[in-house]
């Protein structure tokens, strides 16, 4: 069976699907506060176009799967489409990232489904205003309850705190503190240029250094030997349950290992967070595509994947630099 490996040896084996584009929060780092424009429903991947680009990839070696949006639990019959994408015998793992603010009510569902690993949480205040800052949203009872909820379940989780100057980084070690009596990872991400407004000037958010000084401010920390196609880099603290890691997603340290491909909500191929996309599955799909040919293009698209999101961003065309992460899939 052919697999899905690029020009530089590296095998995909993760894919990262955004189900919709549409969220319910309005986080500074993400979009703008009047939001986004939404895409027509009908321009949208269906279900049923998702499963079968996903069955096609596990048939070239990808085992896994994050769900993500915009918001994934915002569409409509998200929870049937989870339970139709674990008929699939070739995936070993479904992710989910998810705000939690319309979560708590499908955990125990989420929790019969064993194919669901992986919940991360995305929460970047434990105080309600900040958070409401934040999200522009008043919701943190129900994303909190949410949190809760999940650290009794059966599920993995980790929560994911973008780290934002001037708005959270006096929380980064409280966040750690969680890590203590929580088997929980906290990972901490750096923030990313896209917003919905363009491409925005990084020079003041926190990279992975900096955050890993703060921490090692009041904790002493161990490096914990990851696998090599992690996006983040781990660490433990003696007496904690869990583990706290950081992604240096916008330093792009992690790149040389990059094992995973993008798909948005409306079936744009990305090899990279940092490409313009290269190719749309949608209209190929809805041209009459069979899944041999869906094969023979991802192995053909994989071949453009760039060595590093530097490169990717170079080749970007020099005026779409107004993506949000909801619409790339956060």
């Amino acid at each position: 069976m052919s697999k899905l490996i690029d020009n530089f040896g590296r095998q995909i084996s993760y894919v990262r699907l955004a189900v919709t584009d549409r969220c319910n929060l309005r986080c500074q780092y993400c979009m703008p506060a009047q939001g986004i424009d939404i895409v027509p429903r009908k321009e949208l991947l269906t279900y049923k176009e998702m499963y079968r680009i996903i069955r096609v990839l596990t048939e070239l070696g990808v085992n896994k799967v994050r769900l993500t949006g915009g918001e994934p639990f915002a569409r409509k019959d998200f929870m049937p489409f989870l339970e139709m994408l674990s008929y699939n015998d070739l995936l070993d793992a479904i992710n989910i990232t998810t705000n939690g603010a319309l979560v708590s009510k499908h955990i125990h569902t989420l929790e019969k489904l064993d194919k669901i690993k992986n919940i991360n949480l995305s929460i970047d205040s434990l105080h309600a205003d900040k958070f409401a800052k934040i999200t522009r949203r008043d919701v943190f009872p129900e994303v909190y309850k949410t949190f809760e909820l999940l650290e009794k379940s059966s599920l993995n989780l980790k929560l994911n705190v973008v780290v934002q100057s001037g708005f959270n980084t006096d929380e980064i070690n409280d966040f750690v503190a969680l890590t203590k009596d929580k088997n929980i990872a906290v990972r901490f991400i750096e923030e990313m240029p896209f917003n919905g407004k363009g491409l925005r000037d990084t020079k003041e958010n926190w990279n992975y250094t900096k955050i890993l000084d703060k921490i090692k401010s009041k904790y002493d920390v161990k490096t914990i030997v990851s696998e090599k196609s992690s996006t983040s880099r781990n660490f433990s603290i003696d007496s904690h349950q869990g583990t706290v890691g950081i992604i240096p997603a916008f330093t792009r340290t992690i790149c040389n290992d990059c094992n995973r491909i993008r798909i948005t909500s409306t079936g744009t191929f990305k090899n990279c967070l940092f490409d313009d996309g290269v190719f749309n599955l949608r209209d190929f799909i809805r041209n009459g595509a069979s899944n041999d040919d869906l094969k023979e293009l991802f192995l053909s698209l994989i071949k453009e994947k760039p060595e590093n999101g530097f490169i990717a961003e170079a080749n970007r065309k020099k005026g779409n630099v107004s993506e949000s992460m909801s619409t790339i899939g956060g």
